[in-house]
């Protein structure tokens, strides 16, 4: 370090001598360290694990008398759940491991929830935080087939990887509810839990799911039949359906694992076939699914998001023949069928092949291959360009007898509805562009209630027009009579009816891999030869995959499974099902698992359901906070990417063993918040001509695609190329930045997410290297809100970084400081006892407070206190730099305003408080509690009432000085103070003072002659 070797021979060597330090030994440092975090941190970190201090404890467990929980609580030896406080349980979403390790983006959301976990601990919360894997995954298969090396080795060491770096990071996780979905002990159970959705149904009459065995049968039905009526109404159940199918990785793939019509691992191509599928039936939850997101507390932009995936409409079906077929169609405005001028079907629809004309079955076919790659999503998307082909079969109008010509079209899912639709382009924005494209008719049935909009393409309620037959008339109805009129009119006429429709679909539950779980079931064969599906039962879990040499699928396209023989065939003759569990299985239920993580005899207790999911007993211990207990998982934070399917489908299990009495809770998340994304660091591009000639970003129509950014000139046209530039290269001026050599110039700087294509990845490992583990915590909250999008700066770290020195040298003496800096500079190999060096600043005593002291500590626990019930965790943290800009002028700091601001800074940077805290104590002979545990201070309002206010005084209206008076101050002591400021004399010295205006608070204004 700068200086040390020039004090190296003072007494302080003197004291590194002893130590057994040799001088050579010395390793000089570019820059001196703000505190000795190297050693503080993974001090703390040893010392939380060895105690196992954030162990939760559940009902019956025996809680040890000298841990710090016990302590806080008074609990010592096996205790009930009216003995334990009221329960907290914060959860992150779990994390996959993969062999990249974490990037700075990731710990966001678990520094978040550590922080209020270990804010809910001081308040008193019994809080349970745990940790671990969502480790079922593509990416170990694919490795897998590359090396041959198993799945379970891979993710087994990105795990130890994983648990390292999050370790490092002093996250206050209990580590004894770890847990891994491969695990076998795991698994057993999300068997298990799929067999309850096997042996299930939901009876529409109770409106719950119930055990398959509850369905009644005439007593002379024959058991195939019974089998096939069980079959039919399973909530897990096979069907034949239209899948992502990617070759080259042998499996389906979900719609969001699909970019551009390719894989997302891999970027191999997709195309859509129909094959044998697990499905679940989720679909019969919907209404449950959409009326309980009134009973959560999550945003609405969250909770619109899962009700545009149900996508509830109400609406009719409509019949329309053609030719030897009734075609089925949904429609939400049934009151717009005289507009209805083509039909279009989806291109998977089962009829296409079956009414589709001789001259157009080329077209046909070949539009089917064409969009055979493309996901739903794709499919949907409204701003892409629409295709179709006409089939050359037409339909009859029932409402008018008219012949409409029918269509495909892959806008149209064979998912949604009857995967066809009638088309009223005047007034569906799709339909409008498909009619306009192919020039198809376009008639206006509804009239907008303003005038002055134009009915092309109007999509709203109106006044129905051009809307009668001989059978019926609409015209001049307003929407909601016509909807109602014509489905009267349909369902009179057998023409159709009401009914209510959802865009979500079951869910489709298998995979064509190896990676994941094997399904409990097996096929067998009946007296006629017919294959049908069987239950393993209870006592056969957990069902462990074969070990395999090759985990590729078969040549002919069966699952890796179907390679083990010995494995798949069983001595009776049954053979066992070859797909495997999605990656969501796993998922759907681990929030459960934690709350009894070593429970060997069921997926989770009773008595820990009933305590950690909020259908507790109130607590009768005096510490507690409240005896209301939150139903569910108190608080679940996590990324916008899981915001529709991992929630939509936890919630659709929890629902299922909520109603076959597992579970106490109808809901298993009642607080959600989604954390925003961390993206790389800004990037500066300037744009140049091939010639050289630069371009403002400014005067350039700017296009990027993967690492890639280039444009055109917006003057000429020309193509211009983005180069990359280094920011030492770069100026800035206000908010924009310029070229250094050419200022002139503007340049393009943006942020991109973190990818290893892009090469802007920021490993936290770095970070922690340069500038400790509380630093980063507090970085990655002092960055913005939560839930906001914000670019890494590295350099922003250093900020906070320079926060917590300052901190430290509030607390520590200077000297001393020095004599261990000496010594550590000395020092070869671990040397954390050269700590004990660092003695406490002389200006901290044991003596009261003065009123502004105790004014700006109390103002720090109330804004801190504030910001952490509301989540605002980078004002929480400006709040305590306030606090630290005062009391580094104090000359005398009272012991007990230091501690309580260590109990303050404690959730955000726990390692430098911990030592800290610890070294208060011992300096003045107390015994250390654990700061973890120690109850979180109060504020007095009283202590932050104002004694005195500021005034401004103004001289015939121009300001002039500012007063200080006593907050009651009458308008004469006012006045005289005003008159009586230097600065005020200035303009009033030789004049008359005409008239004194005063504002009482606000403002004093003399008027001279």
């Amino acid at each position: 370090m700068s200086g040390c070797a020039s004090r190296a021979a003072g007494p302080d060597f003197a004291i590194a001598r002893r130590r057994g330090i040799r001088q050579n030994d010395v390793s000089m440092s570019s820059s001196r360290r703000q505190y000795p975090f190297h050693l503080i941190e993974p001090k703390w970190q040893q010392a939380w694990e060895q105690q196992q201090a954030f162990r939760a404890f559940n009902p019956g467990d025996t809680v040890p008398a000298d841990h710090p929980f016990a302590v806080r609580h008074g609990l010592s030896g096996k205790v009930a759940a009216t003995q334990l406080p009221r329960k907290y349980y914060i959860l992150d979403m779990f994390p996959y491991p993969s062999g990249a390790g974490l990037h700075v983006g990731h710990p966001e959301g678990y520094t978040a929830t550590d922080i209020l976990a270990r804010y809910r601990r001081s308040c008193g919360f019994n809080v349970l935080h745990p940790m671990g894997w969502d480790s079922f995954g593509l990416p170990a298969e694919q490795y897998a087939i590359k090396t041959g090396q198993h799945p379970r080795v891979t993710t087994e060491a990105n795990i130890a990887n994983f648990t390292k770096q999050i370790k490092s990071l002093g996250f206050s996780y209990d580590w004894s509810r770890e847990l891994a979905t491969t695990d076998v002990e795991y698994f057993k159970w999300t068997q298990w839990i799929f067999l309850k959705l096997y042996n299930s149904w939901f009876n529409p009459e109770t409106n719950k799911a119930e055990p398959i065995d509850t369905i009644q049968f005439p007593s002379n039905l024959p058991e195939d039949r019974k089998r096939a009526m069980r079959d039919m109404v399973r909530l897990a159940y096979v069907s034949e359906a239209p899948v992502n199918w990617c070759p080259e990785l042998g499996t389906v793939l979900a719609n969001e694992e699909v970019i551009d019509g390719k894989s997302e691992v891999g970027g191999f191509p997709v195309i859509r076939k129909p094959m044998r599928q697990w499905m679940l039936r989720i679909t019969k939850y919907a209404d449950r699914l959409l009326q309980d997101l009134d009973s959560i507390d999550w945003s609405d932009s969250l909770k619109e998001m899962q009700r545009n995936w149900i996508g509830r409409s109400e609406g009719a079906t409509v019949l329309f023949e053609l030719d030897k077929f009734v075609l089925e169609v949904f429609t939400t405005r049934p009151d717009t069928l005289f507009g209805a001028t083509y039909l279009v079907l989806s291109p998977e629809h089962k009829w296409v092949d079956q009414i589709t004309t001789p001259s157009q079955r080329e077209a046909v076919a070949a539009y089917k291959v064409k969009i055979s790659s493309k996901s739903d999503l794709e499919r949907t998307e409204l701003s892409k360009e629409k295709t179709g082909v006409f089939t050359g079969a037409h339909a009859i109008n029932p409402v008018n007898g008219e012949k409409i010509p029918v269509w495909i079209a892959d806008y149209v899912l064979a998912t949604y509805g009857t995967g066809a639709i009638m088309a009223v382009p005047a007034h569906d924005t799709r339909d409008f562009e498909f009619a306009t494209k192919f020039n198809l008719p376009i008639v206006q049935v509804v009239k907008p209630l303003d005038e002055k909009i134009d009915w092309q393409g109007y999509i709203d309620d109106g006044i129905a027009i051009n809307s009668a037959s001989e059978n019926i008339s609409l015209n001049e109805l307003p929407t909601t009579e016509a909807k109602n009129k014509m489905i009267q009119w349909l369902e009179e006429n057998r023409e159709g009816e009401k009914v209510v429709n959802y865009k979500l679909r079951d869910w489709l539950f298998s995979r064509q891999r190896y990676w994941g779980e094997p399904f409990p079931i097996i096929w067998k064969k009946d007296a006629a030869g017919n294959l049908y599906h069987e239950a393993l039962p209870e006592s056969a879990l957990p069902l462990l995959p074969p070990t395999l040499e090759d985990y590729k699928p078969t040549t002919t396209g069966e699952p890796p499974l179907a390679r083990a023989k010995d494995w798949l065939h069983l001595p009776d003759g049954s053979i066992r099902e070859t797909n495997t569990m999605p990656q969501w299985a796993g998922s759907c239920w681990y929030y459960l698992r934690y709350t009894d993580a070593k429970n060997a005899q069921a997926f989770i207790s009773k008595e820990a359901d009933s305590y950690w999911m909020g259908a507790s007993s109130p607590s009768t211990i005096n510490s507690q906070p409240s005896t209301k207990s939150t139903p569910g998982v108190d608080l679940y934070v996590g990324g916008t990417e899981h915001a529709v399917l991992h929630l939509l489908y936890a919630r659709f299990w929890h629902k299922v063993l909520f109603d076959l009495g597992y579970v106490s809770t109808a809901e298993p998340f009642y607080k959600l918040v989604n954390q925003g994304i961390i993206l790389g660091e800004a990037e500066f591009t300037a744009f140049h001509i091939k010639e050289g000639r630069y371009v403002s970003s400014d005067d350039a129509e700017i296009t990027t695609a993967g690492t890639a950014i280039w444009g055109k000139e917006k003057s000429t046209g020309e193509f211009v190329f983005g180069k990359r530039i280094a920011e030492s290269e770069v100026v800035r001026k206000g908010d924009a930045y310029y070229l250094k050599e050419q200022p002139s110039i503007k340049l393009d700087a943006r942020s991109f997410k973190m990818s290893k294509s892009r090469g802007n990845v920021v490993n936290p490992d770095d970070v922690l290297v340069e500038y400790g583990a509380d630093a980063f915590r507090l970085y990655e909250m002092f960055m913005g809100p939560l839930q906001d999008t914000k670019p890494w700066n590295t350099k922003g770290v250093e900020g906070v970084y320079r926060f917590l020195g300052r901190v430290w040298r509030l607390f520590v003496d200077e000297k001393s400081e020095t004599a261990f800096e000496q010594a550590e500079t000395l020092a070869t190999g671990s040397h954390g006892e050269l700590l004990d060096l660092i003695l406490l600043d002389g200006g901290i005593v044991d003596l009261n407070a003065t009123p502004a002291q105790l004014k700006t500590l109390h103002a720090c626990i109330k804004k801190v206190t504030e910001d952490l019930d509301g989540m605002r965790f980078n004002t929480a943290i400006s709040a305590m730099m306030v606090f630290i800009n005062e009391a580094m002028t104090w000359q005398t700091k009272p012991l007990a305003v230091m501690r309580t601001f260590l109990q303050l800074l404690a959730p955000f940077a726990p390692h430098i408080a911990e030592e800290l805290w610890a070294r208060l104590h011992s300096t003045f002979g107390q015994q250390a509690t654990s700061l973890a545990y120690a109850p979180w201070p109060k504020y007095d309002p009283a202590l932050l009432v104002e004694s005195e206010i500021e005034i401004p005084v103004q001289v015939n209206g121009k300001f002039r000085d500012t007063i200080k008076v006593a907050v009651d101050a009458d308008n004469a002591t006012i006045e005289a103070a005003a008159k009586a400021s230097e600065k005020v004399q200035v303009f009033t010295a030789g004049k008359a003072i005409k008239k004194v205006i005063i504002v009482p608070k606000r403002m004093v204004n003399l008027i001279v002659a």
